[in-house]
């Protein structure tokens, strides 16, 4: 029980403090793709948390070393205990249902938005093999549309669209900007991160950890593609571009330069960069990857703990007198 109360704590001061001080942090905008990691664990960290606390209810912990047998006889005490105490089966119960029920739930969403997004995508991709045109010497589709959009179908059979109006609005380096944009969001798999904060956005709307987490990392996956399209077009030439595609919408389940607070990415663009120090950004991912892993070490820590002794040993035959001698 000591653990499960550890887990929850642990899990309800992240829910908490957390996404208040992460959300202001400026390191984020600075380094998008740690500042997507760090997200990422932080969500992780809190229902794996929550996830292990029901766990450590459902199934006590039992140290045992030695044999097979001392260890079965072990869980078989360890069990009978926990279920001789009043309320021990319902308490176990509501242990393996939590465990159970987050796990479900986080699983399905997950699962029926990646679903979801393929078939949407699949849809649009074969209207593009009907209406589009393919540009070879760029590697994108050209759709014939008179609102200037720019926008990626990743996953399998990945593909960058631009509309003609695009084409006419953007000049030659804003355009290879722009497409560079698209393709760092298919080579990052963006589409992938994307799907997992929104899969415990759906799974928990009332969560503001979750609601933050997936308009985050919204907003960082723009400034993580940004980041790789202006190492070869620069800041400057990208910036334009997102003006002119400044409003453009984009298919269900595609990624769009449009998207992710425009005003915001381009402010950033238009400011002096200031990447974060290579000690630094170590610093931070050895940091989250901690936040992540503690969860795991409360949870291991006692039967850790207990290996060197035995809680439950098995009864030791009695020794037979010795006999007599006759006197």
């Amino acid at each position: 029980m000591r653990v499960a109360v550890l887990l929850l704590a642990y899990a309800a001061v992240l829910g908490v403090l957390g996404p208040a001080w992460l959300a202001r942090a400026s390191w984020t905008s600075r380094a998008p793709r740690l500042g997507i990691w760090a997200w990422q664990a932080l969500t992780a960290t809190v229902a794996v948390s929550v996830a292990l606390a029901g766990l450590a209810v459902a199934v006590p912990t039992v140290p045992v070393s030695g044999n097979l047998a001392e260890m079965l006889q072990a869980c078989v005490m360890a069990l009978r205990a926990q279920y001789a105490v009043p309320g021990g089966a319902a308490v176990a119960a509501s242990g393996t249902v939590l465990a159970l029920a987050l796990v479900g739930r986080v699983g399905w969403c997950l699962t029926a938005g990646l679903v979801r997004a393929r078939r949407e995508r699949s849809r649009h991709a074969a209207v593009l093999s009907l209406v589009g045109s393919h540009r070879s010497d760029l590697g994108i589709t050209v759709l014939e549309d008179a609102r200037a959009a720019a926008y990626c179908l990743p996953g399998r059979g990945h593909r960058v669209v631009l509309t003609t109006a695009a084409l006419t609005a953007l000049e030659p380096k804003a355009l290879d900007a722009v497409i560079a944009h698209e393709r760092a969001h298919i080579r990052q798999r963006h589409h992938l991160v994307l799907a997992y904060a929104e899969a415990l956005e759906r799974a928990f709307p009332r969560v503001a950890l979750f609601r933050t987490a997936a308009g985050e990392t919204r907003r960082l996956v723009e400034m993580a593609a940004d980041d790789e399209a202006t190492a070869r077009s620069g800041a400057l030439t990208l910036a334009a571009a997102l003006v002119d595609l400044a409003g453009a919408g984009a298919p269900v389940a595609a990624l769009a330069a449009s998207g992710g607070h425009v005003s915001g990415r381009v402010r950033r663009l238009l400011g002096p960069r200031r990447p974060l120090h290579r000690a630094a950004a170590w610093a931070g991912a050895l940091a989250v990857a901690a936040v992540l892993a503690l969860p795991l070490v409360l949870a291991a820590e006692p039967a850790v703990a207990a290996t060197g002794m035995n809680a439950c040993p098995l009864t030791e035959a009695p020794v037979a007198a010795a006999p007599q001698m006759p006197g």
